[in-house]
């Protein structure tokens, strides 16, 4: 359901740890367009909650790829330095930490030695089993993570699909074994404490999203459930992968790089949304073209619901 009360509120909120892609652009553009069209406030949020693999060369493509495809925001840093002095998500592990142990005193978080290995030669690819659950062991950096968790049976809801957590998930990590908030502790919170409540995601994040919203519900966050969920399709490479973030043809670094003009990511873009288009010269004839087209949100989340581009 679309938010009623305020303002739309949303977030651009890529990873640090590679380059953007024509899928990220994707993305923003969908988010920029969706929150401009209805006033609302938009914040960029560069999620580097794995601060050991942020790398100052990517926050930089951030900003350099923001500026050329034109998109502004009205919260967050302003550049790479004031991002790391003032924005970043490891100035807030104390916080995370602090709400991580209030889950375990309510024992609804233990402690877990297992490793990526040893879980993956057991669960067969149905998440994590709960083979901790029982133990008691601290916490040592390092060598133990954190797991929120599961119930057996635990559905939710996404889209008009469901989503068994346990089966897809199991008890997944809240906290990380090199003493970080994992993704999911730290994006609930952060969206929470910007009062975001518009959230456009690929549509391969539809089972995080179930995640994230069973994780709300044992934080107590009342609202995040009422957040305008728009799960995108995706653009997938020349073989049907999925992009990933690094060089290549569908880098924006390397298309900036080229001399490529932001109008093929524009054009793609219209074309993603099946808008009426004949080569969209600037990011202005495609929000005209958006407005024309989408006078509600939940039109523009009815075409989204597309497979692939």
């Amino acid at each position: 359901m679309v938010p009623h009360k305020g303002p739309l509120v949303s977030r651009l909120a890529p990873t640090p740890s590679g380059f953007l892609h024509a899928g990220n652009a994707l993305n923003f553009i969908v988010t920029w367009l969706l929150v401009r069209k209805q006033k609302g406030l938009l914040n960029l949020r560069i999620d580097d909650m794995d601060g050991i693999r942020t790398r100052w060369d990517v926050v930089e493509d951030i900003f350099y790829s923001l500026e050329w495809l034109g998109l502004d925001w009205d919260g967050g840093p302003a550049g790479p330095d004031d991002f790391f002095t003032h924005f970043s998500l490891m100035h807030r592990m104390d916080e995370y930490r602090c709400t991580l142990d209030d889950l375990m005193a309510r024992g609804q978080a233990y402690c877990c030695d297992c490793s990526r290995k040893s879980v993956a030669a057991i669960s067969f690819g149905r998440g994590y089993p709960g083979l901790c659950r029982e133990r008691e062991i601290g916490f040592l950096a390092g060598k133990t993570s954190v797991r929120l968790r599961v119930p057996e049976e635990t559905r939710i809801r996404v889209a008009d699909q469901d989503f068994w957590l346990d089966r897809c998930f199991g008890d997944f990590v809240l906290w990380r074994k090199e003493n970080f908030a994992a993704y999911q502790l730290a994006s609930v919170l952060e969206d929470s404490r910007m009062g975001v409540n518009c959230i456009v995601r690929g549509a391969d994040l539809m089972d995080s999203t179930a995640a994230q919203l069973f994780l709300a519900d044992r934080l107590g966050l009342q609202s995040f459930p009422d957040t305008f969920f728009l799960h995108h399709g995706l653009i997938l490479g020349d073989g049907g992968e999925k992009l990933s973030k690094s060089r290549g043809a569908y880098a924006l670094n390397d298309m900036r790089e080229s001399g490529a003009s932001p109008s093929l990511i524009f054009t793609m873009v219209a074309s993603f949304l099946n808008l009426r288009h004949d080569g969209v010269s600037s990011l202005r004839v495609l929000q005209e073209l958006f407005d024309e087209s989408f006078p509600y949100p939940e039109s523009v989340a009815s075409l989204l619901c597309k497979a692939a581009w």
